[in-house]
């Protein structure tokens, strides 16, 4: 068992961790891990990405993730940088959110020196007993409503990357077709014809 100075030193490493990095949320299901670090180390180096997994339906997409930076500094640069302006992802219909990570956010995070935790089971004569119960409902309802809520907003991204790729589609054949009228010298034969300078 370690010692308690070796717990304090174990935790203030960890805070200094917590220090340098970055809460992102509000991602897509193409929000994978190669894609952050592609797009937070325009920041600086980026050490770790971690995606927060989805406790709720569907369990396979995650909407959040822990980007650990180099420096305490790129971290809170990102977050003020992100405050002020969308910061769009490729592939990625809807802006970034970022905010400082917290302790809590951490699965790997060590046991605060000192702390002490204690739990009991509850019986059906216990007072808190009602509570508890009344708890777990609202809990499930919430889980419920966030999968319905989850559900619509996939199916709405999904239509949104299909316009998105449809038009991003359209305008490729187009400047295809101009460039194609430049290389054969259509352009030019159209301007003679219509006593006009090929830039209007």
């Amino acid at each position: 068992m370690a010692s308690k100075a070796e717990a304090e030193a174990d935790y203030s490493l960890f805070e200094e961790k917590v220090r340098r990095t970055v809460y992102v949320d509000n991602l897509t299901p193409q929000a994978t891990e190669s894609v952050l670090r592609t797009a937070f180390n325009q920041f600086g180096s980026v050490r770790s990405v971690q995606l927060i997994p989805n406790y709720l339906e569907p369990k396979t997409i995650p909407q959040c993730a822990l980007v650990e930076m180099e420096k305490p500094d790129q971290a809170k640069e990102i977050i003020s940088i992100l405050a002020q302006y969308p910061f769009m992802i490729s592939g990625m219909p809807r802006p970034v959110r970022a905010r400082a990570a917290e302790p809590g956010m951490f699965d790997d995070r060590p046991t605060l020196p000192g702390l002490k935790v204690r739990w009991r089971w509850l019986e059906p004569n216990d007072p808190k007993f009602e509570v508890a119960t009344k708890l777990k409902g609202m809990t499930r309802r919430h889980a419920s409503e966030a999968s319905f809520l989850l559900k619509s907003q996939l199916d709405q991204e999904e239509m949104l990357a299909k316009e998105q790729a449809a038009s991003l589609k359209a305008n490729y054949k187009k400047y295809e077709m101009l460039d194609g009228l430049k290389t054969d010298r259509t352009a030019h034969h159209l301007a003679h014809h219509y006593n006009m300078g090929l830039k209007d």
